[in-house]
Formats: structure tokens, sequence, C-alpha cells
């Protein structure tokens, strides 16, 4: 049974993020704010969860959650900033549109950036130890594969549908074949030869 609240006493929000692997896509984040003694026996990581039961308990915690929000932070400002700084204001912009506030915030992981001065906890896989960051996973992951999956019928050619961003091998030779799209992160290693290409309109 997964805990319920990191921090005594407090409005506590939980955070995780969904496509930070990717080579193409917008990172997604989410924040969570449940009800205090708030349990449910299913949730759980959403890496564990198949992705029938991912969509089923994302409705279950919309309406259940005091407050959820998403974050999303764009390839363009990923490749700007870094995965890591996107990641974290990815989650920051899920916190900055809750309706409720927080009082503080746990983060699935072990890098967060202060938010708003609130005490926070970095928690190592913690999308399988408290209940609001596996919801957040959950909705992270689900509004995320949504997103990627929309694009994958504008560009086909990448199988998005079926490895929503991530580097497959199937994904990589496409790369190699047709080029870049506007969604591809241009700063990661997308051939995976450690290799950062001149691409065509760059030469």
């Amino acid at each position: 049974m997964l805990a319920n609240h990191y921090h005594e006493g407090l409005i506590e929000a939980g955070c995780d993020e969904a496509g930070r692997g990717c080579l193409a896509g917008s990172v997604y984040a989410a924040a969570v704010i449940l009800p205090p003694d708030y349990h449910n026996a299913y949730l759980n990581d959403s890496k564990q969860l198949t992705a029938r039961r991912r969509r089923e308990l994302r409705e279950v915690i919309e309406r259940d959650a005091v407050a959820w929000a998403l974050g999303v932070v764009t390839p363009e400002e990923i490749d700007r900033i870094n995965i890591l700084n996107a990641s974290i204001l990815a989650m920051h912009r899920a916190l900055d549109a809750l309706a409720v506030r927080p009082e503080a915030v746990i983060v699935d992981g072990n890098r967060f950036k202060p938010y708003r001065n609130l005490p926070y906890a970095t928690i190592i896989k913690g999308d399988g130890k408290y209940l609001s960051i596996a919801a957040a996973s959950i909705l992270a992951k689900t509004y995320r594969d949504e997103y990627i999956e929309a694009l994958a019928l504008e560009y086909p050619q990448y199988d998005w549908h079926g490895n929503k961003g991530y580097p497959t091998k199937k994904h990589r030779n496409a790369i190699k074949t047709y080029g870049i799209t506007p969604f591809h992160r241009r700063t990661f290693n997308l051939l995976g030869d450690g290799q950062l290409p001149l691409w065509p309109s760059e030469e």
C-alpha cells in the first residue's frame, strides 16, 4: 500500500514527469493534491500499469483529487535549457496551474528546484511509494501519450504511436532516412552514435 503523505498536516502536492528520455516531443508533468487519508489500492507507478488501467485510473484521479494540473515544456525550450531544467520547469508549471495552493511538494526522483519557498522532498522511485506521486505519474504519462499519438498521425514514419518518441531502433532508423521533424530535440543524440550531426538546413 502506497503512503498517503510525506509532510504531516500540510496540503501536499505530488509531482512527476513523463517523456524525459524521448528524442521527440514535449516533456509533460503533473501535480496532484489528494484528500487527507485518501487511499486507492490500484494506484502505482504508471510504468507498472497497463495502458488501459492508466486510462481508468486517470478518470478516478481527476474525480477524487482536491486539485490536479499539467505542465508542458516544448522541444524548443528543452533544447534551450536542457532536459533536467525542462523537467523541473514542467513540474513548476503544473504547480502554478493548481486551483488549490499546496503547502508542500513531493517529487519523484532526486532533482528539483525550490518552488515558492515551499518545503519539498525528492524521493527516489517515489511513484511507487506515495499516492500523489503515483497519481501524477499516471496523469503525466497518459496525457503525454495522447499528445505524441496525435503527432504520430502527422509523422507516421517514426513509429511514435508505438515508441512514444523514445529512442528505439526503428525511430533512429527513420531519423537517418527522413531527417528530423520540428518536434525532435535537436540537442539530443538522435542517431545513437554519440554525435550531434549537421542537419540539411545547417550545412
